[in-house]
């Protein structure tokens, strides 16, 4: 059966001052929905976009147990049991393989996508139509790894990119074996990729069979396997909660990128050169030709909202005059901010911290979250 774990476990710490420790962005109510009027959260929007793909009761959230409650309340269509509630963040690898390990339990036969909560991704139902796609590869064949490439519309170095190799049958122009796994690289070198064409950008969503992701970690990682498959087998028990806070800290910190996908990927390759390439695992990837926003900058957030004939940008209360190019962001009801002459800035402004940068500086604003006193963090 098909199932769909959403990861939302990230600290946002580029969203600051209204992501915080207690509501990190992926819960941070800032998403205008143009036909309701409501305001939602990224990982609200993560689970909306899978509306007619799956039921609810067949979508996870990986996410910090702290979070628990904040999710029930904003997001109730997900049941309770369905939350995979983290002691501490030990990266993608842990999170996919709680998943696998608990839906291995429910449904040996699960099939499950592993998606994202910090990106907008429009038109939506051809996103479900693409993710259906991946299902059905691994439906096909349960040794297939599946990643999404999303198509490049620029030559960005902060993200991984995937090359594609051959043409999958019955899937032309759709999937492709993987030929290889790229970090995130130089500028010359990522407009290299993007006028070859056989690039894409990593989006970090996948499809896999729960089963085979658990023999793949046992292979690769067998201290997270051995560890994960305790908590597997506590799950709906009694021991549930003690035995995830005891063993679940102690997992090695690392990448499903790492750790399986560029692994399966050279074993693949070494199979296919020695002629097995029908008894390897195979790593695939889908075409993912879609609008993807990775809202995990104030730059990024401002892109989803509508400028005005001077390039300004509000949410919230604010009165800008003689100003440009500028980026307001108040939650605070009541309170006005103003801005005379400015140009190019971020402002950001929330009940107890106001954020003023020039735009160019967005990316250091993670050096000055690592400053702040705990308490504003």
């Amino acid at each position: 059966m098909r199932y769909a774990m959403i990861m939302a476990g990230g600290a946002g710490t580029r969203l600051w001052p209204m992501s915080r420790k207690h509501l990190p962005k992926q819960l941070v109510r800032f998403l205008r929905d143009d036909a309701t009027g409501d305001w939602k959260s990224l990982l609200r929007v993560a689970v909306d976009r899978l509306e007619g793909l799956l039921p609810a009761d067949r979508v996870y959230i990986c996410t910090n147990e702290a979070y628990r409650a904040e999710i029930n309340a904003t997001i109730p269509q997900i049941p309770n049991g369905n939350i995979l509630g983290e002691p501490v963040g030990r990266d993608t690898l842990n999170a996919v393989g709680f998943a696998a390990a608990v839906l291995l339990k429910r449904d040996p036969d699960a099939i499950f996508a592993t998606l994202t909560a910090d990106q907008l991704i429009t038109p939506e139902d051809e996103f479900r139509s693409i993710v259906e796609i991946g299902f059905k590869l691994v439906e096909d064949d349960a040794k297939r790894l599946v990643t999404f490439n999303i198509t490049p519309t620029y030559p960005a170095t902060g993200f991984g990119y995937v090359e594609r190799g051959g043409a999958i049958g019955g899937y032309e122009h759709r999937a492709w074996l993987v030929e290889n796994f790229a970090e995130k690289p130089s500028r010359e070198r990522a407009q290299a990729y993007v006028e070859s064409g056989a690039y894409g950008w990593n989006s970090g969503m996948f499809v896999w069979s729960a089963r085979t992701f658990m023999q793949l970690l046992a292979k690769y990682k067998p201290e997270s396997h051995a560890g994960l498959t305790k908590i597997g087998e506590a799950w709906g028990g009694e021991s549930e909660r003690q035995t995830i806070d005891a063993v679940y800290p102690e997992l090695p910190k690392i990448s499903v990128d790492y750790a399986v996908m560029e692994p399966a990927s050279r074993e693949q390759q070494r199979a296919a050169d020695r002629g097995e390439a029908r008894s390897a695992v195979k790593v695939c990837t889908v075409e993912m030709p879609l609008r993807w926003l990775d809202v995990g900058s104030w730059p990024a957030y401002a892109e989803t909202l509508e400028a005005d004939d001077t390039g300004n940008k509000l949410s919230g209360d604010a009165q800008l005059h003689r100003s440009r190019d500028t980026v307001v962001v108040n939650s605070e009801s009541g309170h006005l901010v103003a801005c005379v002459g400015c140009e190019d800035l971020i402002v950001v402004h929330t009940s107890d911290a106001t954020l003023i940068m020039p735009a160019e500086k967005a990316q250091e604003l993670k050096a000055l979250h690592g400053e702040l006193p705990d308490e504003l963090k």
